[in-house]
């Protein structure tokens, strides 16, 4: 059975599930401004339940939580970053199902709902597919980045369709002007922005469980569906008249410097592709809503693929199980839990009970309307694909695309490193 009341009701006795209030303990990543953020909402889950609600943060929490999971002194609940490290806690036997009808819960009240069921259920200790994870904060990463006042000036509107936007791609050229701003530096980690772009492209172009099996491996990385979405990417990043600077500065360039075209006079670029976090790497003062906006990075017309969303979030799971562990977890399917974080910053929600106008600005509140409108959620690929790959070669992969490779020769090179 579930645990305690139903969404919506956080101010009555959420603790009906436990015989007595406990002691709830907490383990996340969350320091600095973020941990105030959550310790808003922990507060009010433990005024709300009579338990004593612990919160304990940590910039080393995906080495500590295993350290304590294997010593048996696991917090109750643990949020994870990404999946993978909670899947493998998972099929250690280390992590407590959720309570039963929570799936269900999950597919009625979320966008997207069976995306997000399928994120949080792994293999158990016996090889039993079971749902361990409920997803509660969330980013967006399909977002494309323009100036308004650029756009109006020359005329553009914002694209909604995959075929409109590559369209206004070559507009811009004969216009005289170019298209994009795209960087993949980033020191040790250069590369990573164009996975971002190879894993939107997939989800637009292949049904979510192909890109499923691609990131497990279940397809290999050198099938031709993969070979076609990395040469989608192409088709934007390796013409010299689509990208500032051409095709040879696409590698070299830094990720927080390659917006900065947007806002030169005139514009060295019109568009720029990236997550939601990129803002921090707009000039100082830039207003969002207003100097620059985004829009959805749009699905193709011509395919039956809905509205795929690609992203990252933090997923909660129970690592020392209890009742008001259970009760937690509840708390979280609450709107109050919701919009007690969207009122402050940094949050963003696929619940769909929630006030959008709670929002603390309208940044995110659009960023929210794009997560609710979506019909696929998933994970960033390269996070759930094992380290040397997801961190090493379709990273270095991608850099080697650019300055020439073949799709065929880099997804080959991709898929021999495969552990």
């Amino acid at each position: 059975m579930r645990h305690a009341l139903l969404a919506g009701a956080a101010t009555l006795a959420l603790s009906a599930g436990s015989a007595t209030a406990e002691k709830i303990t907490i383990a996340g990543p969350w320091i600095g401004a973020d941990e105030e953020h959550v310790q808003v909402v922990l507060d009010a889950f433990e005024k709300a339940s009579g338990h004593d609600v612990s919160y304990v943060g940590s910039d080393s929490f995906e080495q500590q939580i295993v350290i304590d999971a294997e010593a048996g002194s696991a917090p109750n609940v643990a949020v994870f970053p990404q999946p993978a490290l909670a899947a493998s806690l998972a099929a250690k036997g280390f992590l407590t199902p959720l309570a039963d009808g929570t799936d269900d819960w999950i597919r009625e009240n979320y966008a997207a709902g069976q995306s997000w069921v399928d994120l949080g259920t792994f293999p158990d200790a016996d090889g039993n597919d079971q749902l361990f994870g409920f997803f509660y904060k969330v980013d967006l990463k399909s977002l494309v980045w323009y100036l308004p006042e650029n756009f109006e000036d020359a005329g553009y509107e914002v694209p909604e369709t995959m075929e409109d936007l590559k369209a206004l791609t070559e507009q811009i050229v004969a216009d005289g002007g170019t298209p994009w701003c795209i960087g993949l530096g980033s020191g040790a980690a250069t590369g990573w922005p164009a996975t971002d772009w190879v894993e939107d492209l997939m989800l637009r172009t292949q049904p979510p469980e192909v890109y499923d099996d691609w990131v497990s491996n279940a397809m290999p990385f050198d099938d031709p569906r993969v070979v076609a979405a990395i040469e989608e990417f192409g088709w934007f990043a390796r013409n010299d008249d689509f990208v500032a600077g051409g095709a040879g500065a696409v590698a070299t360039t830094d990720f927080r410097d390659s917006p900065k075209g947007l806002f030169s006079s005139p514009p060295q670029c019109y568009m720029h592709r990236q997550a939601s976090f990129i803002p921090s790497f707009f000039p100082e003062g830039t207003v969002v809503g207003e100097d620059a906006d985004f829009f959805y990075f749009p699905s193709y017309a011509d395919k039956d693929l809905g509205n795929p969303v690609l992203g990252a979030g933090t997923l909660w799971a129970i690592t020392n199980d209890s009742p008001a562990a259970h009760d937690l977890i509840t708390f979280l399917e609450t709107v109050e839990a919701n919009e007690l974080w969207m009122a402050r910053k940094g949050f963003l929600t696929p619940h769909k009970g929630v006030d959008l106008s709670v929002f603390s600005d309208n940044t995110l509140r659009g960023m929210n309307e794009i997560l609710l409108g979506a019909t696929t959620f998933r994970f960033d690929g390269s996070d759930l694909m094992p380290p040397a790959v997801g961190q090493g070669s379709f990273w270095t992969g991608m850099v080697d695309y650019v300055g020439g490779k073949s799709a065929e020769e880099v997804a080959s090179d991709i898929q021999a490193s495969w552990p």
